[in-house]
């Protein structure tokens, strides 16, 4: 017997629904849910305090306007503001940060495990891109300018790089109350202890004397 028109909707409908939702962060139940730092609960986010111990203050965050410190080896500097910084946003599912660029500064390839992003620039020029997955791996690029936004999928490898002569800003808007950064080359050569440089010698087709030099940056 074939199923009805609208059943067939409706079951669309919902599967639709149910996906949406468990791509983000779970909704708000209740007005907000401030941190509760004292608790030693431990569940995926974080517990709420008592809202009658609610201040305004754990909604504020100051400093968006200053500049982060950029004499680093990547010429960048990224100033979160998510649940870490006001507890406030927990359950809310956003968060930002203000990235400053050096002249020929890196943000250097990275993903968002938990978030979309969406960068504005600010001040300068930025050249950003992100990678799709496997088997594709197509690089999608685009030369951005003052007051030019760009959107980087969750999940996928991207970056901004300032090809200019002048410091460039940016803010990053994020689809979750911690986002999470995992930065590609630090991940790979950087991690403690160290993977085996017989393991990335074979993924990168390079022999381990230059693995070894790579790991030693990092």
């Amino acid at each position: 017997m074939p199923i009805p028109t609208f059943l067939l909707a409706a079951a669309l409908l919902a599967l639709t629904c149910f996906h949406a939702t468990a791509a983000s962060d779970p909704s708000l139940l209740q007005d907000f849910c401030v941190v509760d730092k004292m608790s030693k609960v431990r569940i995926n986010g974080f517990p709420c305090k008592d809202a009658k111990d609610v201040v305004a203050d754990e909604f504020f965050f100051s400093g968006l306007h200053l500049a982060g410190n950029t004499s680093n080896k990547q010429g960048s500097a990224v100033t979160p503001v998510n649940v870490a910084q006001i507890a406030g946003l927990n359950t809310m599912g956003i968060s930002l940060a203000r990235i400053d660029y050096a002249p020929y500064g890196l943000n250097p390839p990275h993903t968002h495990p938990r978030a979309t992003e969406i960068l504005t620039v600010l001040e300068g020029s930025l050249y950003v891109g992100f990678v799709t997955s496997n088997p594709d791996n197509k690089l999608f690029t685009k030369v951005l300018n003052k007051g030019d936004v760009f959107v980087f999928p969750e999940g996928l490898i991207h970056f901004q790089f300032n090809y200019g002569t002048n410091s460039a800003v940016a803010h990053a808007a994020l689809s979750s109350q911690n986002p999470g950064v995992i930065t590609v080359a630090n991940t790979v050569f950087g991690s403690k202890p160290s993977i085996s440089d017989d393991i990335l010698a074979r993924a990168f087709q390079v022999d381990k004397q230059n693995i070894d030099r790579i790991q030693a940056q990092f």
